[in-house]
């Protein structure tokens, strides 16, 4: 069976993952180099049918490898009132891991 794709849940947020793709995700735990599993996959799709969780598949998972981790661009926060004399100036960076699919298990 070859998966076509997964859809998986990390840091909140959900991605289309295959095999051999490269994207950025909030920070996870480990060096570069590191493999990091997956368990919240919650739809698996191959060329034949297509599995949906109910939220999760059980016992599916996708390994990927931890290529490093960095800092987003920078974000500024600027809060303004009128009349007042209140201003706040304010930058933040988020911290992100860019990971590498490997392969997806079901």
């Amino acid at each position: 069976m070859s998966l076509t794709y997964a859809i998986v849940e990390t840091g909140g947020k959900q991605y289309r993952v295959s095999p051999g793709d490269v994207l950025k995700v909030e920070k996870l735990e480990g060096q570069p180099g590191d493999i990091v599993k997956l368990d919240r996959v919650l739809m698996i799709s191959d060329d034949q049918e297509v599995k949906v969780g109910n939220p999760t598949i059980p016992g599916a998972s996708v390994e990927s490898t931890i290529k490093n981790h960095g800092k987003d661009k920078k974000v500024i926060v600027f809060k303004f009132k009128n009349k007042t004399n209140y201003q706040r100036f304010k930058g933040h960076r988020q911290p992100y891991s860019e990971i590498e699919i490997l392969s997806v298990k079901y």
